[in-house]
């Protein structure tokens, strides 16, 4: 061997040498191997000794107790059983048995109740607001729009109920517009986030102890999902029940709140929260398709996280306890299906569509919906007299109107989803609802515009501001969305809400509203 052959060979040699020396290094960095085969069977030895404790226990005690009955005779325990006869004691163990497993049985399967602890509205930075003139400016230099498509616009703009302090993305705002993923997941962030660190403020709950999580958004599905967004964020448990529902519209809010609901009769002393929102940024239309354009004008930027709990303990601070939802879906009927109806146009640019049937589609739900809420809430006078009349119509074929059951007899506050002022109108005509009761949604739509699936809980939050929720009034959410779908929650109050001790979007301007809304509000 020459060398450089023995030169080379002691080269790798040592090279070898350092990469043992480094791997030693790194391996001084783990515990023990002694030591922890040693700590392993320390552990599986308490274990076993804490899970057999009882029979290790009773061992003993079964040994003694055996060597006292061999000594027993058969007249020992003839003698017994009739002193237990004569001091009726057999009756009375039957009885304390048989009242314990009934009792026990009752609280085992009785439904358990499901409390709202409280829920927060995100409320935008001022440098988000939108007044109708910035919309139409930044339509205009979008450069997408035809002229006749932009006078729609704005004649949408004009009658459509909404006010000057509604929000948008920035992305949107921007000039110019930058609709882009990272723009959605940055407006994601900030309403989520936003609206669930004032949750957390308000009911002092830790992130940690959520063990429930239900996340709504229709139209924006990042992967990651939404609901792994708040889990990353708040860095909630391993074991988290977590849901991210997509695609199922403005409704989805009370679909949420459904979904916890049965959740948390199924796994006790649970915490479970509930995000909903929409997105604007990936959802700007910039077509000329009119039935996609009004989506433009109408929805606006917003969310709401709500904790629900079905704990006792926490009975005595939540807001409102979870009485009733009913859920209703027309999707089976193909126009209810395809009035709200996401696609191309005939330039490939994605969009929502909405449909003329769009509002009879809306009271056909609306009315499948109360014929299942009514027999829950309404009183039996108002019952009765529905019945009566639909035996008149239906089996003696009498040509009278049909019996619209008084609902301000079964709940004291209205909050209905702000799609639009034409729903509202419509709503208002067909439940025979007052100014009064309309107020929380029609303010809604003014200063917020159509937040999608959140709008109901700005409504609450309204009611609430005005200091109008006492205990024991019951409030009626009602909520349409694509499918179609119409769902209702109905919420019973637990304790008269202070308005001085609220903190929630409208709070600072409370004392502005009601304003009037005109039916058609000119933009210069």
């Amino acid at each position: 061997m020459g060398n450089e052959e023995i030169m080379k060979k002691n080269a790798e040699t040592g090279k070898i040498l350092i990469d043992c020396t480094s791997e030693r290094k790194e391996c001084n960095s783990f515990p023990n191997f002694v030591q922890s085969v040693r700590l392993k069977y320390v552990k599986l030895g308490y274990h076993y000794l804490i899970s057999h404790a009882m029979y290790l226990f009773l061992f003993p005690l079964l040994g003694l107790s055996s060597v006292h009955l061999s000594s027993v005779t058969v007249d020992d325990l003839v003698l017994l059983w009739y002193q237990l006869i004569k001091f009726n004691i057999v009756s009375v163990f039957v009885c304390s048995s048989l009242m314990v497993f009934l009792t026990t049985l009752y609280f085992m399967t009785r439904p358990r109740k499901v409390y709202l602890v409280d829920f927060a509205c995100y409320k935008p930075d001022s440098k988000f607001i939108c007044s109708k003139e910035l919309f139409m400016e930044r339509s205009i230099e979008a450069n997408t729009f035809t002229p006749e498509n932009l006078a729609f616009q704005k004649k949408i703009l004009e009658r459509s109920g909404l006010g000057q302090k509604t929000y948008f993305p920035e992305a949107i705002l921007s000039v110019p517009a930058n609709p882009c993923m990272s723009e959605a997941r940055k407006e994601a962030e900030m309403v989520m986030f936003g609206a669930i660190d004032e949750l957390l403020a308000k009911t002092g709950v830790k992130a940690k102890d959520i063990g429930i999580l239900v996340v709504n958004c229709s139209l924006f599905n990042p992967t990651p999902s939404l609901s792994a967004m708040v889990v990353n964020h708040y860095k909630l448990r391993g074991n988290i029940l977590s849901y991210n529902l997509g695609g199922m519209g403005c409704s989805a809010g009370l679909i949420s709140i459904d979904l916890a609901k049965q959740l948390l009769l199924v796994h006790p002393n649970s915490y479970a929260l509930v995000v909903s929102m929409e997105n604007i940024t990936l959802n700007w239309y910039c077509g000329n398709n009119r039935s996609m354009l009004v989506s433009n004008c109408i929805f606006r930027m917003g969310g709401a996280a709500i904790l629900l709990s079905n704990k006792p303990s926490d009975k005595h601070r939540a807001k409102y306890q979870l009485i009733h939802t009913v859920r209703t879906h027309k999707g089976a009927d193909d126009r209810s299906y395809s009035c709200v109806f996401q696609e191309e146009d005939d330039k490939k640019v994605i969009g929502v569509a909405l449909s003329k049937d769009l509002m009879a589609v809306a009271g056909e739900a609306l009315k499948t919906n109360i014929t299942t809420l009514g027999p829950l809430v309404l009183p039996m006078s108002e019952q009765l007299l529905f019945f009566v009349t639909l035996v008149a119509r239906k089996v003696l074929k009498m040509k009278i109107k049909p019996y619209i059951p008084d609902f301000k007899l079964a709940f004291e506050h209205f909050c209905i989803h702000a799609g639009g002022r034409a729903v509202l109108d419509e709503i208002e005509k067909n439940l025979e609802l007052s100014e009064w009761h309309m107020e929380p949604s029609r303010m809604t739509l003014y200063r917020f515009g159509n937040t999608s699936s959140s709008s109901l809980w700005y409504e609450l939050a309204y009611s609430e501001a005005k200091g109008r929720i006492r205990k024991g009034d019951r409030t009626w959410q009602i909520a349409f969305g694509s499918g179609f779908k119409c769902n209702s929650a109905v919420w019973k109050a637990l304790r008269r809400i202070e308005p001085a001790k609220e903190n929630n979007p409208w709070m600072d301007e409370v004392d502005e509203f009601p304003v009037e809304v005109p039916k058609v509000a000119h933009i210069g």
